[in-house]
């Protein structure tokens, strides 16, 4: 427990003091936010952009602090850390490769002074070398590789496992990717999807009778850090935002929320959980495709949070009714996990 509140709160305080340190350098480069011409957000060109980076330090710090251990197994007061187990480090391989490639596309958008990044098939590549390693990593660990709901539901992948990590990682980085497009709409989010990660992951580690996931707490150290950086971003990213955590950060913090489900054994569970990044990719979907096969549009604008903005919401409103709405989806989402745990015989 204290090596989560650790990480929670030295990440939080990392990410809420660098990251005005970031507005300043990266402001001075003019290192800016490219708008798109559709939606009235003209006031926020310029602002400052790739405040992802600031994340992922702030997670890495709190991850490091949450393994110290100021003692010896044998109780002698010394410096030192606990082992850095495999689960943390894949969820890093995942979290820190998937923020690469949208630094790249960020650099991209910078170098061409233009709203569009990396080619898509570039993007693509790179994200899906990402989930490839992150698939070799834990098979070799040795993960369950059936598929799973809150646990595993006894339907062994196999071999397709590699696919559903390359499917699951790239689907949910390009998820978030289209929720971060209002202040604060996807920093907050997260925040709520990594802190019900804690809490089930914590979960898991204190019954292991009932579910045989490795290395659960490392993988709860890692949500409460990521958790925590979130929040202490968000300080500064609500609106009117300062910073925006742009590709880098949307990106990782997607790849992180992926390998964490895999991880965890709740892959189907992230779709609750994440609910509002469904409605988001739903949204774009249904919007494509209306308008190659009928040649009209569904909505005003995909994905749907600038619907609503067309429509004369203020931007403050659509950003806190779709906060409501993430925190109705991971309230769900934990109320299906623990209703899986009595109604299994958890609770003797």
């Amino acid at each position: 427990m204290m090596a989560m509140l650790a990480a929670a709160a030295v990440s939080f305080m990392v990410t809420i003091t660098l990251t005005p340190l970031a507005i300043r350098f990266l402001s001075d480069r003019s290192i800016g936010q490219f708008i798109q011409d559709e939606v009235d957000h003209h006031h926020k060109r310029g602002t400052p952009t790739m405040g992802g980076l600031v994340i992922i330090v702030g997670v890495l710090a709190g991850w490091l602090v949450g393994h110290f251990d100021a003692r010896s197994p044998e109780g002698v007061w010394q410096l030192g850390f606990r082992e850095f187990q495999v689960p943390g480090l894949l969820v890093l391989v995942a979290f820190v490769g998937m923020g690469f490639i949208g630094f790249l596309d960020d650099l991209s958008k910078l170098t061409r002074a233009r709203n569009l990044g990396l080619n898509k098939r570039w993007k693509l590549a790179g994200q899906v070398a990402i989930a490839s390693m992150f698939a070799w990593g834990s098979i070799g660990y040795g993960v369950e590789t059936e598929l799973s709901f809150t646990r595993p539901l006894g339907l062994d992948m196999g071999g397709f496992y590699v696919f559903w990590v390359l499917i699951m990682l790239v689907a949910t980085a390009n998820a978030v990717n289209l929720a971060d497009g209002l202040d604060g709409l996807a920093s907050g989010s997260a925040g709520l999807v990594f802190g019900a990660i804690v809490i089930i992951s914590f979960w898991q580690f204190r019954h292991p009778e009932f579910y045989a996931n490795l290395g659960t707490l490392e993988l709860a150290v890692m949500s409460a850090a990521l958790t925590g950086a979130t929040l202490g971003f968000l300080w500064w990213n609500a609106p009117p935002a300062r910073i925006f955590m742009g590709d880098t950060g949307s990106q990782a913090l997607g790849g992180a929320m992926a390998a964490l489900a895999l991880l965890t054994n709740t892959h189907l569970l992230l779709i609750v959980l994440g609910g509002l990044y469904v409605l988001e990719t739903v949204s774009v979907i249904i919007q494509v495709a209306a308008f190659r096969g009928w040649g009209r549009r569904v909505f005003k604008m995909a994905p749907i949070h600038h619907h609503f903005e067309l429509k004369g919401w203020p931007e403050t409103t659509v950003i806190v009714r779709f906060w409501i709405l993430a925190g109705i989806f991971v309230a769900l989402g934990l109320g299906l996990f623990y209703g899986d745990f009595i109604t299994g015989g958890g609770v003797g």
